[in-house]
Formats: structure tokens, sequence, C-alpha cells
């Protein structure tokens, strides 16, 4: 059985405590996650997820609730430990990178841990290959695509060897290419490794791959499950500010438009696959 690897307990943050009209960023907010899940935070701008991406890895504590990770209760002395096994990338590949070549960058982390230098070299190389960099050891990042650069921004939280990979909006500045580059960057990882992911995202296209999904609004939990029902409260995801994925869109569209499909398809696959069968039927 999995064992929890992070958790919120009726968590409440506010920026302003003092000032009595400013609502919380977060609210009474509790979930769990269990080692080797993906869960995906969703929301619109001001939904409170930058601040529980700062609650997880202690960059903030709650005013009231707890926040427990890797089996401790986060707090001022187990907040390295805790650190130690998180791996964080975040929005702007650029503002990351510190290395004169990818090697270089992703071993800036290792170097700062006190990792030996013949583990380092071990370490590198392996976490490029988990993200398909290994022929770009020397490159300079700053000439690489903006896929190519989150997916060295991973590599180096890779090589830290972390139990849990937080993603922060980590898709949200690249283009479509560089997005599904990311996308299937990690949903590989975690077919091959089990990793435990969080992804804290607007893009309902990427949260669809998760296994259960968490709509943050105003502070509050507003809906949680698997992306299938979560998906279901259509009306509700786009009174929220959120789109649904576009094969769902596409699947509502042709219904209104006539075509008797049967499912809600989550991918384009699907889409296709139901497309397809149907019009081989007549």
């Amino acid at each position: 059985m999995n064992s929890t690897i992070l958790s919120f307990e009726n968590v409440t943050f506010t920026y302003t405590q003092e000032d009595e009209s400013v609502k919380p960023a977060v609210a009474d907010l509790s979930f769990s996650i269990q080692d080797g899940e993906w869960i995906a935070l969703v929301g619109h701008n001001g939904s409170g997820k930058s601040t529980i991406a700062k609650l997880m890895n202690g960059l903030l504590f709650p005013q009231t609730g707890q926040v427990s990770a890797m089996g401790k209760l986060m707090a001022e002395e187990s907040l390295w430990d805790i650190r130690s096994q998180m791996g964080m990338v975040f929005q702007n590949p650029d503002n990351q990178f510190v290395g004169a070549t990818v090697q270089d960058d992703v071993a800036f982390a290792l170097e700062n841990n006190g990792v030996p230098h013949k583990e380092m070299v071990v370490r590198v190389k392996e976490a490029l290959h988990q993200v398909k960099m290994d022929d770009y050891l020397d490159h300079e990042p700053h000439h690489l695509s903006g896929g190519q650069k989150q997916r060295v921004a991973i590599a180096g939280a890779l090589a830290l060897r972390p139990r849990l990979l937080i993603l922060d909006e980590a898709t949200s500045m690249l283009d479509p290419q560089g997005r599904m580059e990311v996308i299937e960057t990690i949903r590989e990882l975690r077919e091959a490794t089990g990793l435990t992911v969080i992804s804290i995202t607007h893009d309902l296209e990427e949260a669809a791959l998760a296994d259960r999904i968490l709509v943050m609004n105003a502070g509050h939990k507003q809906l949680e499950g698997i992306p299938e029902s979560v998906f279901l409260s259509g009306n509700e995801l786009t009174t929220l500010g959120l789109d649904l994925p576009f094969s769902m869109r596409m699947t509502h569209l042709l219904r209104e438009a006539g075509l008797a499909l049967q499912g809600e398809h989550m991918t384009e696959e699907e889409l296709v696959d139901e497309l397809w069968t149907f019009y081989s039927r007549k």
C-alpha cells in the first residue's frame, strides 16, 4: 500500500493577518498525495496555487492547520531534510540557469549538496538521459528551445534523486511544441520510475494526464477527483475561467452538430478512435 508523501490538514494562510478585510489566500485546505501519484493542482490566477506551492516547500508556514511531507511535520527543524527529497521546476527556465553548459547547470545543485565528483558525473548523465538531452551536455543553455530548457531544468531536479517532483506552472511560458515535449517527458518518467509528481497548472490538457485533479477557487478546494469525473463538471469549470481540454470541447461541438458520440474523450486519440468507428459503421 502506498504511503502518504505530502498532506495539508485544514491549512489556512493569509498574507496580511492584521487587515481583517483581506481574505485568506488558502482557506481550510485539506488533501493528501500518495507515493507514486501524479496530482494536478489547477485554478485560475488568484485561486491560491502559488501560495500552496510555497507552503509545500516551506517558503511559507500556515497560520492554522499543518503541512506534512515525507512523514514529517513541516517545520524549521525538518525543513532541510524535507526539501532534500523534493525537486522543483518553475515557470521561466531562463531564471533557473546558472551554468555555462547544460552539464554544468545540472551539476550545480549536486555541488551545493556536496555530492562527490565521481558520483556527480554519473548522476548528471543519468538525469539528462532520463529527459532525452544526452546529446546536449556541452551546449549553452540559453541557445536551447523553451521545451529543451525545461527538460534541462527537470534533469537538474532529477539529479538530486527526489521522491517528489513539483512543477510550478512549468509549461505556461512554452509554445505548443515545447509544452508537449515537457508533458511527454513527465509521463515517460512516471512510467519508468514511479516518481511522485505535483503539477501546478491552469492547463487542463496537462491536468488530463494526471491520476487526480484538485481544482482551486479563491483559496478553497472546489473540486477533487479523477480527470473524467472533474471534467464532467464542464460548466462549473468554465465558470471558474478554466477551459476544458480541446478533445472534450470538440466532442461537445460535434454532439451539438448532430453526431451521436458516446464518450467524453480525454485525449485527441480517443476522439479520433470513436470518429473512425462511427464512420466505419456507415
